[in-house]
């Protein structure tokens, strides 16, 4: 029996890519004895990419799509996608053809070397230097942060275990970070060099505003990986702190206080009604509560969704068509 594996493609606006894609990962499908099942995902294109996947499902059992409402993003795209699969290892890719499918067999057989996470890596890249530089300094900011050495976090050509894209919940510019949320779970990841071609038809889908974006589910996941389970670790740190910081400044202050009333000592020290250092004292008190508080309600919201599940809302997926019925209502 041939071996499964599913191949998830989020696209936008590849009208001109997808039947080529298609092609060679079919190819490379009978070349390897793999089973593959392909599950593109339209997100909200606007151009005749969605006749194109109609033309190729409807011609080929093994391929399916999902048309999304309109444009949610690479995340959400890829959260439909994996709750769509059914096989237990799970190839995702993107749809603009500077993924090579001839690397599939390659990261398959670093999955069977015991990792649950392969991630691919873009060693020479063929992408303009506004998009490879802030690519690098994110790489290594997030490498740092999350303890995940790779390379490459935003490559989309990722090989996984089933255990792993149904344990997590992705959405916003989150898909970058699966693998460092995979290692928070326990999971073992590394990465492999992978062929980058450049890229032939169509323009590429992300600006600026990507490094904005970015940079907010960084925060994020800086505080998922490490304090999602235990947020008083982090709150009620910095609230302890603060606090102790303000009972020294106020403490030092109700000395001064009790000197100059009680004890003589008017010419000495000045009134401390008028000192900055009584504000400062007093805010930091009063954000140390803040933080303490802001810790405990955490604590109580991660009790309470302990044992709920999330997942993306069906709303988002407008039709589907080809391939085998998809499970929408959950993991």
């Amino acid at each position: 029996m041939k071996r499964k594996i599913d191949i998830i493609i989020p696209v936008h606006n590849e009208e001109k890519n997808v039947g080529i894609l298609y092609d060679r990962i079919k190819r490379v499908e009978s070349e390897s004895g793999l089973q593959f099942g392909i599950i593109f995902i339209d997100d909200g294109s606007t151009d005749s990419t969605i006749e194109k996947l109609q033309s190729i499902t409807r011609n080929n059992s093994g391929a399916m799509a999902i048309q999304l409402r309109r444009n949610y993003g690479k995340s959400t795209a890829l959260d439909v996608g994996f709750r769509a699969s059914q096989a237990p290892m799970i190839i995702t890719m993107d749809g603009d053809l500077q993924d090579d499918p001839a690397e599939i067999p390659r990261l398959i057989e670093t999955i069977d070397q015991g990792y649950d996470v392969v991630s691919g890596w873009k060693k020479k890249r063929h992408d303009p230097w506004h998009k490879t530089m802030p690519s690098k300094l994110f790489n290594l900011v997030t490498s740092l942060v999350s303890g995940v050495k790779l390379h490459d976090f935003n490559c989309g050509f990722k090989a996984y275990r089933q255990d792993v894209v149904k344990s997590i919940k992705i959405y916003g510019e989150m898909h970058r970070f699966i693998p460092a949320i995979a290692h928070w779970k326990g999971f073992r990841v590394t990465e492999i060099p992978v062929v980058h071609h450049p890229r032939e038809f169509g323009h590429s889908k992300y600006g600026v505003e990507r490094l904005l974006k970015g940079l907010f589910d960084f925060l994020t996941i800086a505080f998922i990986t490490k304090y999602f389970k235990r947020p008083m670790h982090l709150f009620g740190l910095l609230g302890l702190t603060l606090f102790i910081i303000g009972l020294i400044i106020n403490g030092y202050l109700s000395a001064i206080w009790v000197l100059r009333m009680f004890c003589g000592f008017e010419a000495m020290f000045e009134p401390i009604g008028s000192r900055p250092l009584l504000t400062l004292g007093v805010l930091c008190l009063m954000m140390g509560a803040l933080f303490i508080s802001t810790g405990f309600l955490a604590e109580m919201i991660i009790h309470i969704s302990e044992s709920s599940t999330t997942s993306t809302e069906k709303h988002v997926i407008k039709s589907e068509f080809g391939g085998r019925p998809v499970k929408t209502s959950g993991r």
